[in-house]
């Protein structure tokens, strides 16, 4: 099972091209901070934006670096089901430990749709699969019945939970019994799905402060609900400054002012705002982070 701070690793870019230096650096920071695991090429890695060569060798390069220390999740999720079994495919032959793989996005599947399409990707790949359910971002929502359904084939393990409904998520871990992994992947509401019963978070924050982030999950998930509460008060305005602009723009904002990557974009997303970016400086103060 998965547990624990999953960051969802910026791609550094500089000069159009992936900065594959600032990469490792990146991901050593995160694991030297004691996160849980690593999340490569997901959302926040600009998935959408990045060439299939590209993508592939980002996660090649985190399988690569992070060598077995801590579990890496590739996000290889596409709305076309062939290629989702490519990705995934790939991932599996370089070493991944398991694949995020999100409900299939503009072309609105139905509820058996999305059943079948997972189903397809299970039995093409025998990969450990969390189903990536942000319906602010796809236009579907996975239900709980669908998910429960999915629990049943052997390697679809748990889900990455953006929706921010924390009644469901008691609902979902009866629903889908013991061994199914629930992650959060919206840090702001964690604490509160952490107890309801999720196992950990594949979080934005934890790029900016992995320390404080892997203190926070390490509080909650040995039942220590006061620290875990002081850190989401210490963390909260980070949360909610990371997305005052569209992501990852704050965060590679924040990356570059700790000097760690360049704040390089790629379009239709640009830097951070002015707004963004005091709001981010004012956070990471309160966060403890500079």
């Amino acid at each position: 099972m998965f547990k624990g701070v999953f960051p969802a690793l910026v791609t550094p870019f500089r000069d159009g091209e992936v900065d594959e230096k600032a990469f490792v650096a990146l991901v050593e920071r995160q694991i030297a901070g004691g996160v849980h695991g690593l999340v490569a090429v997901g959302t926040t890695g600009e998935s959408a934006t990045l060439r299939h060569d590209e993508h592939r060798e980002v996660t090649e390069l985190c399988v690569k670096t992070a060598a077995g220390r801590v579990p890496v999740i590739a996000g290889t999720g596409s709305n076309c089901t062939e290629e989702a079994i490519e990705l995934t495919q790939h991932a599996k032959a370089i070493g991944a430990d398991a694949a995020l793989i999100v409900t299939p996005y503009y072309n609105r599947p139905s509820q058996e749709g999305m059943y079948a399409h997972y189903a397809a990707i299970a039995e093409a790949v025998q990969l450990p699969i969390l189903v990536y359910n942000v319906p602010s971002r796809t236009g579907v929502d996975i239900s709980n019945d669908t998910l429960a359904r999915l629990s049943k084939l052997p390697n679809i393990v748990g889900v990455k939970d953006a929706t921010g409904d924390l009644g469901r998520a008691s609902q979902q871990r009866l629903a889908c019994g013991e061994g199914w992994t629930m992650l959060s992947g919206d840090d702001p509401s964690a604490l509160g799905y952490m107890a309801h019963g999720g196992h950990g978070c594949i979080s934005v924050t934890a790029n900016v402060a992995p320390e404080q982030v892997s203190a926070f999950y390490n509080d909650a998930l040995n039942g220590q609900w006061q620290g875990a509460l002081y850190g989401q008060d210490r963390l909260i305005r980070l949360h909610k400054a990371l997305f005052t602009d569209a992501s990852p723009s704050p965060t590679k904002f924040a990356l570059a002012r700790l000097g760690l990557c360049a704040e390089d974009m790629r379009l239709p997303l640009v830097p951070a705002s002015e707004a963004s970016r005091k709001e981010v400086l004012a956070a990471m103060r309160d966060a403890g982070v500079i």
